[in-house]
């Protein structure tokens, strides 16, 4: 089997069922205990890593459990308790008026529905993908975030810049119920393998089936 001889589809198959095997245990890296507060880590998570926000969501969740009582938090004390993990003050605007709109619109529940979700302040289709299929079970989505992004195009399965156009492109390729299983994996591979400025291409299971051969992940490193 090589590269040349498969169709697109073929490949996201190929690369989703190597996946698969590499990283069968592969689950959500952000903690927590209900669909509110895996709104707001994932919220938080936007250009910070899962690990950062795992830190701080143990001190956050702890005062404010709820949507109940992160609407009607201080603002100054919410914003402090997510300064490290970055535009802290946006974030916690969007945590708190999410969380309003849930208690005034939604009866205090996180919506299920991708439509309602995107009505949230802080909350596009990345977040709303998040939510649906690690809280409800919904695969509505592929999650696009950094890792899926670079890894979707070297992979050559889009050529697409913009989160949305990648995940249209996605959705074609791959079984719906596979949809968040490709993109924690993708993720876990990004992370340890294939990563932004020094992807080791001399020790990927996936190098046979990717546009971007050995030279060019060399000419990254020195970038």
């Amino acid at each position: 089997m090589t590269r040349k001889s498969l169709t697109k589809k073929q490949r996201a198959l190929e690369i989703l069922s190597r996946i698969q095997h590499l990283y069968p245990d592969a689950t959500c890296s952000l903690d927590y205990a209900t669909p509110v507060q895996l709104l707001v880590a994932t919220i938080l998570s936007a250009q910070c890593t899962d690990e950062r926000v795992n830190k701080v969501t143990p001190g956050l969740f702890g005062k404010f459990p709820d949507a109940e009582s992160l609407a009607n938090a201080n603002l100054t004390e919410l914003e402090e308790l997510v300064r490290s993990t970055g535009f802290y003050r946006n974030k916690a605007k969007n945590i708190q008026g999410a969380c309003r709109m849930i208690v005034q619109d939604f009866n205090a529940v996180v919506p299920n529905k991708m439509e309602d979700l995107l009505k949230l302040p802080g909350v596009a289709r990345k977040t709303a993908n998040v939510v649906l299929a690690h809280a409800y079970g919904i695969n509505a989505g592929v999650t696009v975030d950094t890792h899926v992004k670079r890894l979707s195009q070297r992979l050559g399965l889009t050529k697409n810049t913009e989160p949305v156009g990648i995940e249209k492109d996605l959705m074609k390729l791959l079984p719906q119920p596979d949809w968040e299983n490709w993109s924690i994996r993708l993720i876990y591979h990004g992370r340890a393998v294939c990563k932004a400025r020094s992807p080791s291409c001399d020790i990927c299971k996936l190098v046979d089936l990717c546009d971007m051969n050995l030279s060019d992940a060399k000419s990254q490193k020195t970038k």
